[in-house]
């Protein structure tokens, strides 16, 4: 019996070398002098970076193997294109690189279907997103992607939603006893004049949204009571998307377990 055994396209990832930031360094520069078998090493080296990356997917019912391969192409892309005179280490350049290979998988396959010139705008807005996050060392803001995109900013954030992945209304949220709370359930009735407070109130108990920590609570107010996108609060409150995704998710994990 193997523990912690994962193979993906034929690969057991558990043997899967690790190299220290030293050997990737000499690597690089090998790699910059037209070495081919280092560039191997280096992508074999790495391989396990794809491996945490596309577990972030590994509830949404997609095939890993194909992940594990879309993954491996960010992977590829990002050591060809790394350069080492920039003071960054080799895994903050190449994260991007893989995530966004394997979300731009995930959006071209997905049900709903995106004009090709918003989903075009999206693809150059999450690179450009990659290249100021490189340059600036910082998450840019949706007025730095327009600016250098040259497009208004209301168009750079409606394409970037425009391909977040739909979540079903009828996506179960909560389940005990067989009987399950869904995402249709959270939502208020637009025909009664509710409050915030009561508003909430249909989403999670009220006490439970009062444990949360003050600043998923801001999150949480301005996703679902302000409508306000992940970009817009990720501007408002000074953080970056994605650890606005985080922090939302984690918010909503703690409200479900809650209930």
């Amino acid at each position: 019996m193997y523990h912690n055994k994962v193979v993906l396209c034929g690969v057991n990832t558990s043997k899967l070398k690790v190299l220290t930031e030293e050997e990737k360094k000499a690597l690089l520069l090998r790699i910059q002098k037209g070495d081919t078998q280092a560039r191997q090493e280096m992508i074999c080296g790495n391989l396990r970076l794809v491996l945490s990356i596309i577990q972030r997917f590994s509830g949404r019912r997609e095939n890993m193997d194909d992940l594990f391969q879309v993954g491996c192409i960010g992977l590829v892309k990002a050591v060809d294109h790394f350069d080492p005179s920039r003071e960054v280490m080799f895994s903050t350049y190449a994260v991007p690189m893989i995530l966004g290979e394997v979300r731009r998988f995930l959006r071209d396959s997905a049900t709903v279907r995106i004009s090709r010139s918003t989903r075009d705008l999206a693809y150059k807005a999450i690179q450009m997103r990659e290249q100021l996050s490189v340059e600036n060392q910082r998450e840019p803001t949706p007025e730095e992607l327009a600016t250098r995109l040259g497009v208004p900013r209301e168009q750079v954030v409606s394409a970037m939603e425009a391909i977040v992945e739909p979540i079903s209304l009828y996506e179960p949220v909560f389940s005990e006893n067989g009987d399950s709370l869904y995402v249709i359930d959270q939502l208020s009735d637009t025909s009664k004049d509710a409050s915030d407070e009561a508003w909430l109130e249909n989403i999670a108990l009220r006490e439970a949204v009062s444990t949360l920590p003050e600043r998923e609570q801001t999150i949480i107010r301005l996703r679902y009571v302000e409508d306000k996108t992940q970009m817009e609060i990720a501007s408002e409150i000074g953080i970056s998307q994605a650890q606005v995704s985080r922090l939302e998710k984690a918010a909503l994990e703690k409200l479900r377990k809650q209930l």
